[in-house]
């Protein structure tokens, strides 16, 4: 392949994961427009946003694992396709109902676009230095996208309404698929991984119990909420004892047993919690209480989304020379300190002292991800860090969604930063204690063990 179809190769991948991250951060800026137009409760905003990110969270690792068995360009396609069909529905909701039954099926081709495309971009670039710049600009698209989302999502929803937003991926996914067809050569692993539905039902199970738990519980009372708590655990225990049983699961279970890996898990839950909660909660502070236009507030997240973009190779500079502590504590205590200080914001800020707060935000956040992809893949055999690092991005995804769900059942906002606050003390804590020498050391005996063969049943003992 030559160096010029390999740049184009990048470029279809950078655009379905354009696409996929913008709608993270393009519906949150539309969330007043969209409730009012569609009578929502703010139950119903929160299911607009966790309905495309649960089930970004429960099928990535079943796509990639599709991909890798039938063909990563055959998925990647049919990925674009439900994604635009799903975008195009989105637009066309007549009632929130709709709206969330077709936020499903975009996230549904969203699951088919990101793990697959880095996929294709590592068997594309077979040469290492070539394959980092790769995987540079990769995550560049990201903050990107995080800049883009909220200022294209105020300005289409000002100067058209929110049902443009969706708009906006259809020529995109489209000229995406073209391309992909035209310029994308097949691939398939060579020895896939067998497909583990019972697993991942149980992840399904679990997540969206949980989070219809925190969302609906408050209005629907203690037992409901009771009962889907019960049902999650129940869920996870039978996850972990059936993951357990097969000698090819989903998760493999013997990855928690190494402390960076469990700790990078952790700390993208935490973190991705508080950056849900964070475009949430922003989004009707400025909109609904201090009276700002869509526009308005979506220009006063670029400070988050500047910084963030910034920040994001310096620390990722700091994680190849001095590893991953330094910038997983930086990240913990700016976390903490933007929720302790949002928590006293009130109607009559000044907006110049509240964009500072952001600016904290944005650079906590921004050190976050690569210590988080770097300490989970760490000390992992070569075969098992594209797993790994799956289950690093699957955290994202989950954690952003427990974010909007606890973030929008507080009983106020300033309560809600407080658990903002605590994400980054949690952040903080499990970077201290992940990233030393004990933790280091049960990362090698979790390689060890991983390098032995498929893992034993319990059958076996």
């Amino acid at each position: 392949m030559t160096r010029r179809r390999r740049r184009l190769v990048l470029l279809i991948c950078c655009m379905s994961l354009l696409i996929v991250s913008l709608d993270n951060t393009i519906v949150n800026v539309a969330l007043p427009s969209l409730g009012h137009d569609l009578r929502a409760p703010i139950s119903g905003l929160q299911w607009t946003v966790d309905a495309y990110t649960l089930t970004l969270a429960s099928l990535l690792m079943l796509a990639g694992s599709t991909a890798d068995r039938i063909g990563r360009r055959r998925t990647f396609q049919t990925g674009l396709v439900v994604f635009t069909a799903g975008s195009l529905l989105c637009s066309l909701a007549p009632s929130l109902g709709w709206l969330v039954a077709a936020r499903i099926v975009q996230a549904v081709g969203g699951s088919m676009l990101n793990p697959v495309a880095m996929s294709i971009i590592t068997n594309t670039f077979t040469d290492r230095r070539e394959r980092a710049q790769a995987i540079g600009v990769w995550g560049g698209v990201t903050g990107i996208s995080m800049a883009l989302g909220p200022v294209v999502g105020g300005l289409l929803t000002d100067t058209v309404n929110w049902r443009a937003i969706f708009w906006i991926n259809v020529p995109i996914g489209l000229l995406a698929l073209f391309l992909t067809w035209r310029f994308v050569p097949e691939s398939k692993a060579p020895s896939a991984r067998r497909l583990d539905p019972a697993g991942q039902v149980l992840v399904i199970v679990l997540l969206g119990t949980l989070t219809y738990g925190i969302i609906e519980g408050p209005a629907a009372g203690p037992g409901v909420s009771a009962a889907c708590f019960v049902v999650a655990a129940a869920a996870l225990a039978a996850l972990v004892v059936w993951e357990l049983r097969r000698p090819e699961p989903l998760i493999d279970m013997r990855f928690f047993r190494s402390a960076p890996f469990s700790g990078a898990a952790v700390m993208a839950v935490s973190g991705f919690a508080g950056l849900g909660a964070f475009l949430f909660l922003n989004t009707l502070y400025l909109q609904s209480h201090r009276g700002l236009s869509a526009l308005a507030a979506g220009l006063c997240t670029l400070p988050v989304a500047a910084i963030t973009t910034i920040v994001g190779p310096l620390s990722g500079r700091l994680v190849g020379t001095r590893g991953p502590r330094v910038p997983s504590v930086v990240a913990g205590v700016c976390l903490a300190v933007a929720g302790a200080l949002l928590s006293q914001v009130t109607l009559t800020t000044p907006l110049p002292l509240l964009l500072g707060i952001y600016v904290i935000f944005g650079v906590g956040f921004g050190m976050l991800n690569p210590p988080i992809t770097n300490t989970a893949v760490s000390g992992m055999p070569l075969a098992q860090a594209g797993v790994a690092a799956a289950v690093a991005s699957t955290s994202r995804q989950v954690g952003q969604s427990l974010g909007v769900a606890i973030a929008g059942s507080m009983a106020s906002s300033a309560a809600a930063y407080r658990v903002n606050a605590l994400y980054g003390l949690i952040v903080l804590a499990v970077a201290l204690l992940t990233t030393g020498r004990w933790a280091r050391a049960t990362a090698e005996r979790t390689a060890a063990r991983l390098t032995e063969g498929p893992q034993v049943t319990l059958s076996q003992g």
